[in-house]
């Protein structure tokens, strides 16, 4: 069995997962229970969008309400976790292509501590963000995805967290989900389950389905993150794939050594 830590891309969906009652949950606490325990997590979250690239560099972390209008119980959570300083700079060291600053500002957002308190409810893994330069096309997150994958021999478990599909705009409640968010994210677990890399980051092939399903890209960039870091010995797991609310895609994806 190799020690590398596995890969992960979870679809996050709305903030009320992090503490609802529902299976988006349940599975993110199962996923934790069952998966090697990492030495710290390196999360790539929608919700951080720079220019340049940063990675977390202080302690504590606070943990961000980046949200609202939800009930005050979520705004009550906390996910206070221990110093990932050293790890962060490993994370600084591994890529090469592009200067990463060190942030000492920001903290967990919901897209972080959101799926990774279900997973680790103790708090007791390190945990640090590296995050998503937005004024960078769609090939340099792969690129760094790459880069960072040499982290996972080092105990480090990469967890990317957006949507496959995410438009707001269009999104109902208990609604049945949309023929372009199906047809989307049909087209993103073929390109996974084929390995089809060039699919993934060009990513509007599909035309009018990938348009309204990446409305904004920030959810979707964090999958190249996990396609980047993985390699030829990497299986590829399924989970929570289905729409929630006619057009949020839930589908999350493990990469993990067979």
């Amino acid at each position: 069995m190799s020690n590398r830590m596995p890969v992960l891309f979870i679809g996050h969906g709305s903030p009320m997962n992090a503490i609802a009652d529902n299976p988006f949950r349940a599975s993110w606490a199962a996923l934790g229970a069952r998966l090697p325990r990492p030495d710290a997590i390196l999360c790539v979250s929608a919700h951080w969008l720079t220019r340049g690239t940063a990675v977390t560099a202080g302690h504590p972390l606070e943990t961000i309400h980046d949200f609202y209008g939800f009930p005050p119980a979520l705004y009550e959570e906390r996910y206070p976790v221990p110093d990932a300083r050293a790890f962060a700079q490993a994370a600084i060291d591994a890529i090469r292509s592009t200067r990463v600053a060190a942030d000492t500002k920001w903290g967990l957002d919901h897209g972080a501590w959101a799926v990774l308190k279900p997973m680790y409810p103790a708090g007791d893994v390190p945990v640090f963000q590296l995050s998503i330069d937005a004024t960078q096309p769609p090939r340099r997150h792969f690129e760094i995805g790459r880069e960072i994958g040499v982290l996972r021999e080092r105990g480090v478990m990469i967890v990317a967290s957006g949507n496959i599909v995410h438009n707001l705009a269009t999104m109902r409640p208990g609604a049945a989900p949309c023929d372009w968010a199906l047809e989307f994210d049909a087209y993103v677990a073929r390109a996974l389950e084929k390995r089809d890399d060039e699919a993934l980051v060009d990513y509007l092939r599909p035309g009018r389905a990938a348009e309204l399903a990446v409305n904004s890209a920030e959810h979707y960039l964090p999958l190249l993150y996990a396609a980047g870091a993985r390699d030829a010995r990497d299986e590829l797991e399924f989970f929570n794939a289905g729409i929630d609310m006619a057009s949020i895609s839930m589908r999350s994806v493990v990469f993990a050594p067979g």
